[in-house]
């Protein structure tokens, strides 16, 4: 009876911190979601009184706010593609050929995606300086997507060692090359893992807010990511209604992303009998 007892005070313990650890998670959003529809929002969760859409006309109806809203689909959806291709090519070789110093060589990359943007950005942006290519989103997106890579290389790699490589040699036999093989053999096979990567890629980049903030100086070319945050000092005091406002419409390409392949991200492998017969 004792021990009945103490299971279930800890059971109830648990359940409470994690009803805590919800409601502490679930206040801001709906703030959020009644201040976007309050045109007299403050600080304090409430209901609206009047329910209005003008804080998302006065953001969307913004050209700064539109500006931004494209240049971060720009450097994100940019650094996705570039992060899946090259990590795709890169992780090819590591997964089918066995190299001489290929442990040492994923330990690095294992190491590699632990380290902080921030430990390297003085550098970067000294050589950015050097080279004279700041306040470029081109050239942005292109360190973001060097700075990507090693998680997407390691993720792409497991992801690959999963595909038969009997599937790549019965086409290899046919006269495919390697990067026929990996084209339309390997590719379509590894949708899941492709999807997992772009979008953690694309979710990682649209909400970034220091590379942007230090490498682009031109206010017309910098992100919503760095656009939210210039938002509080832009009318001297904060408009929380179109702070909220720009907060949901920030979040949606994100979500539909992530909606639009998580079929793909929850598809595990089934290749059990693919190679038999």
């Amino acid at each position: 009876m004792k021990k009945w007892n103490r299971a279930k005070a800890d059971a109830v313990i648990v359940h409470v911190i994690l009803v805590l650890i919800g409601i502490a998670f679930v206040i801001p959003l709906l703030w959020m979601i009644f201040a976007a529809f309050d045109g007299d929002a403050t600080l304090a969760l409430q209901v609206p009184q009047h329910w209005t859409l003008g804080n998302f006309w006065a953001i969307l109806s913004d050209p700064a706010n539109q500006r931004a809203f494209v240049n971060g689909v720009i450097i994100s959806f940019g650094q996705s593609i570039l992060v899946v291709i090259v990590a795709g090519l890169a992780a090819y070789p590591l997964s089918r050929y066995h190299l001489k110093y290929k442990r040492p060589f994923m330990y690095t990359i294992l190491f590699s995606t632990s380290l902080p943007i921030t430990a390297v950005m003085v550098p970067v942006y000294e050589l950015f300086v050097f080279l004279h290519i700041t306040d470029s989103i081109f050239w942005t997106t292109l360190f973001l997507a060097a700075s990507g890579l090693p998680y997407a290389i390691w993720i792409m790699k497991n992801f690959m060692d999963s595909v038969p490589i009997e599937l790549e040699e019965a086409a290899w036999t046919d006269g495919a090359s390697a990067f026929s093989s990996l084209r339309r053999i390997v590719a379509p096979l590894m949708l899941p893992g492709i999807s997992t990567v772009g979008i953690f890629t694309f979710a990682g980049s649209w909400g970034n807010f220091f590379v942007p903030f230090i490498l682009i100086q031109t206010p017309s070319k910098l992100p919503a990511s760095v656009t939210i945050f210039q938002f509080f000092g832009q009318y001297g005091s904060v408009e929380y209604g179109k702070l909220a406002a720009f907060s949901i419409l920030y979040t949606i390409p994100a979500v539909v992303l992530y909606v639009l392949g998580q079929r793909y991200m929850s598809t595990g492998f089934q290749f059990g009998g693919a190679t038999k017969g």
